[in-house]
């Protein structure tokens, strides 16, 4: 297939559509079940950022002068908070979708995933604005699985994810229509939402400490064993979400595998690396 070069909501379950027999093709019924969504970015390339709905921002034109992204991105992801995130500097835009408070999936001029996330990163450094918009967490979910290629579509009773024709494009949850838009792909294809998406990890070239593997040390081990008073007090410190780390370290996982697999926030665990290490619980390699 092709590679890619006001709040929005979900209408209430007693307006959604009911499961068509094949794909629709619109028409006067689907538009009175259903609201047809305003893209924001009509005319952009990267897919994710032609089928984002308009939405009025929630935090507009934040800048690195006045505002630290990491802890932003922190901020969001203790509110649970849904919606996409827009940089802009000069020509150049990267767009970033955020699922309960987590970056799921990205975009960016040429590049996508975890490659956009850092290119939305590179942007704000150079001094491009950010802004926020809140979305519909079925929306947002909706969204979660767009990337760099469509995939044939298969409409299933549980299908969740966004339909692109040549004449718009659908939005399902469950086999339900939620949203139709006018924005569109020269071909049909679909993105399949994931059950659960995945949090994004900063490539190598920005969170490099993130992908290194660590070794405990004998303190670490230790730390690790619960008749020890090293134990004790590491646990005092740190708490289970401490242990839980410093077992998966135990274990050879990077602190980015780590963080994929137990959808702990990056940011947060960047400190606790910083801290073993000085603690001398691990070291490096």
């Amino acid at each position: 297939m092709t590679e890619d070069h006001g709040r929005a909501g979900a209408p209430p379950p007693s307006r959604r559509a009911p499961l068509p027999p094949g794909p629709p093709e619109g028409g006067e019924e689907l538009a009175e079940l259903v609201p047809e969504l305003t893209p924001m970015f009509p005319n952009a390339a990267p897919f994710l950022a032609r089928f984002l709905p308009h939405a009025a921002p929630s935090h507009q034109g934040l800048i690195q002068h006045f505002c630290d992204l990491h802890a932003f991105l922190k901020y969001l992801h203790e509110e649970g908070w849904f919606g996409y995130l827009h940089a802009v500097l000069g020509d150049q835009s990267a767009y970033v979708l955020v699922f309960e408070g987590r970056t799921v999936t990205a975009a960016a001029s040429s590049a996508t995933g975890e490659q956009a996330l850092g290119e939305l990163l590179s942007l704000y450094e150079q001094g491009a604005a950010i802004s926020a918009y809140p979305l519909d967490a079925v929306l947002a979910h909706v969204l979660s699985g767009i990337g760099s290629r469509a995939w044939k579509f298969n409409l299933t009773e549980d299908f969740t994810g966004l339909h692109a024709r040549p004449t718009g494009a659908i939005f399902y949850a469950r086999g339900e229509i939620v949203a139709t838009m006018p924005s569109t792909l020269p071909y049909e294809g679909a993105f399949p939402a994931p059950l659960r998406p995945q949090t994004l990890i900063l490539p190598r070239s920005l969170a490099g400490w993130a992908h290194h593997q660590y070794t405990l040390t004998l303190r670490g081990r230790d730390a690790l064993n619960a008749i020890t008073s090293v134990h004790q007090s590491f646990r005092a410190q740190h708490g289970q979400p401490g242990l839980l780390f410093l077992q998966a370290i135990n274990e050879k996982l990077s602190p980015a595998e780590y963080a994929m697999r137990s959808d702990v926030a990056l940011h947060d665990l960047e400190p606790l690396v910083q801290d073993f290490l000085k603690s001398g619980c691990i070291r490096e390699g």
